[in-house]
């Protein structure tokens, strides 16, 4: 089961990902991406989902790296928490958010593609501009703030 979820921005994809976390009860392994905010947007983080590690996925305070938008973009943590949380044996992974800021490694496009390609159980967001690059490995809902609950119930579901 490939399961991805896109959506335009704020519609509660995050959101939709940690409650389907919370009503998992199987091994998990995979992150999830959270604003870091103060008073404005001034980044990501990226946070491994099984051990509670934390980086820095991208900053407006960073100096270098690749840039998306006004955002810095931090390669060294996504291969550190992003590829090492794919690699970890699970029955399911959740990956928050297949988009450009992630893809600006390499490393974990390759590791990504790989896991995508396999067998394993995966539920992830995906940025709107990468659903036709990505759609072709699994099932893509649509997320609104109308339709949410109903796209929670048809994953959560499946994951039963």
């Amino acid at each position: 089961m490939k399961v991805f979820i896109s959506g335009l921005p704020r519609c509660g994809k995050t959101t939709l990902i940690k409650e389907l976390i919370k009503n998992y009860d199987g091994s998990i392994s995979g992150f999830i991406t959270e604003e870091i905010r103060n008073k404005t947007r001034k980044g990501f983080k990226i946070k491994d989902v099984k051990t509670g590690e934390e980086g820095i996925l991208a900053s407006v305070d960073l100096k270098e790296g690749p840039k998306v938008g006004k955002y810095f973009v931090n390669i060294e943590d996504i291969e550190k928490i992003g590829i090492t949380s794919l690699k970890r044996d699970a029955s399911l992974y959740f990956i928050d958010e297949i988009g450009a800021m992630e893809l600006k490694s390499r490393k974990f496009e390759k590791v990504l593609e790989t896991l995508l390609s396999s067998n394993k159980n995966i539920i992830a967001t995906l940025h709107r501009n990468y659903v036709n690059k990505y759609k072709k490995y699994g099932e893509v809902f649509w997320l609104t703030r109308e339709n949410w609950n109903e796209i929670f119930e048809k994953i959560r579901s499946r994951i039963k």
